[in-house]
């Protein structure tokens, strides 16, 4: 981001860098840490939390030739990083409240744990930047909201899909022009994959499973379109998304032709995706303009005679571009993106497969329920069940395939902080 690279220069030549932990030693953890260990200037690593240390140990021996210390306790932790090491943990909330600690990312995918960690990130003063789409949008208006108390910048990554798009929706509306659909550019979607039948392609690109399973479910993209839509207070169009499959290389510029007529001439403001077009995996925003003078200066640069008009980014680049989350929230109290609106879209749990009394319900891409985006008064009204919720809910009834579940549906296990805080959000619906 322009200003970012010579605000972190000067912090570099300072000696004065910003200190950054992060959370989790997966492969995205692995792609940060390798940015700012060689190609990043003004942020240093100080700090890895992993439940699995020798994984953090591991990943920092493959791209570091800095010592890395495994420590288990408070002291061990500071003299470590007085000696100028990297400091692994597995207790990583309290690597997170440590005083050299500036700034945490978290990378897990995990909810429950995720949201301690970012609670505990909170009250000790700490910036904190999900790279969690799965947290995010399952509680980010409420943690926003405790960020905001705490006087610290909650924030989604420049670089994933979502901060992509709050990235190019800030654009396009600095430009005049009224941002109207906010859409990310897939080139799968089957609600019926699971961890079996992506198993290979989990292991040719080193991620796990379930992880990929959710992106080819459509449960990771509702996810992050339900981001885009808490930051800006925008709806979806229908239970699910328009999603419209297209043709392999349809130009996105001409997306609004497969999308229902007069789709945007409701003066709504929405959040979907295309299958197939490209460039892929870009995102797109489709603005409005009314003005003549202007319109006809938009037909002279190419962009059509309007009133609406395509913006896209041809790509994500994810671990690439989080070294500027991390400087935009240190240095300028900036967000990339964060749940500024409410909670505008919730993210519910649709079955799979046919399932049965007494399941108990598996994780996020895996076999048994996918998410699909609803608007959030909707899901509060007909009591729908959040995916990030599902996992561990016992059914209490029998639930046929693809249908929605309820929570009227399910028996939730005991003493969960997160469903609290479900409760407890509600009043930031909008």
């Amino acid at each position: 981001m322009i200003i970012v690279d010579r605000h972190l220069t000067q912090r570099a030549e300072q000696g004065n860098p910003i200190r950054t932990v992060l959370v989790g030693a997966g492969a995205m953890s692995q792609g940060i840490a390798l940015q700012l260990e060689r190609y990043v200037a003004g942020i240093e690593l100080v700090g890895v939390g992993a439940r699995r240390p020798q994984q953090a140990v591991d990943m920092l021996t493959a791209i570091t030739d800095r010592t890395a210390s495994v420590v288990e306790s408070d002291q061990a932790m500071n003299s470590a990083h007085k000696r100028g090491e990297i400091v692994i943990c597995e207790d990583a909330i309290s690597l997170c409240r440590a005083h050299f600690v500036d700034v945490v990312v978290e990378v897990t995918g995990s909810i429950h744990f995720g949201l301690d960690v970012t609670l505990a990130t909170i009250d000790a003063g700490k910036h904190i930047i999900l790279m969690n789409a799965e947290l995010d949008s399952t509680l980010g208006p409420l943690l926003k909201r405790r960020a905001d108390a705490a006087g610290v910048i909650l924030s989604n990554v420049d670089g994933d899909q979502p901060g992509v798009l709050g990235n190019l929706y800030r654009f396009v509306a600095g430009l005049g022009v009224e941002p109207v659909l906010c859409g990310n550019i897939k080139g799968l979607q089957d609600p019926y994959r699971t961890p079996t039948t992506q198993k290979s392609f989990a292991e040719r690109w080193r991620q796990s499973p379930a992880m990929v399973t959710s992106f080819a479910d459509g449960t990771k993209i509702s996810f992050e379109q339900a981001i885009v839509a808490n930051a800006f207070g925008m709806k979806v169009a229908k239970r699910g998304m328009h999603g419209p499959s297209v043709e392999p290389g349809t130009d996105v510029r001409q997306i609004l032709e497969h999308y229902p007529e007069g789709f945007l001439d409701d003066g709504g403001h929405y959040v979907d995706y295309v299958v197939g077009a490209e460039p892929a995996p870009g995102v797109f925003v489709i603005g409005r303009h009314d003005h003549p003078l202007q319109q006809h200066f938009f037909d002279l640069y190419k962009l059509g005679t309007g009133p609406y008009y395509c913006f896209y980014s041809p790509y994500h680049l994810c671990h690439f571009e989080v070294h500027n989350t991390i400087a935009r929230a240190a240095l300028f109290q900036d967000a990339t993106l964060a749940a500024d609106a409410g909670l505008a879209v919730d993210v519910v749990a649709t079955a799979k497969t046919d399932l049965k009394a007494g399941d108990v319900l598996d994780g996020i891409g895996g076999y048994m329920s996918y998410g699909q985006c609803e608007n959030a008064a909707t899901s509060a009204e007909e009591r729908l069940l959040p995916v990030g919720i599902a996992e561990g809910c016992t059914l209490v009834r029998d639930i046929p395939k693809d249908a929605t579940l309820t929570y009227a549906d399910v028996t939730l296990p005991p003493g969960r902080l997160a469903d609290t805080l479900r409760e407890e959000q509600k009043q930031f619906i909008v």
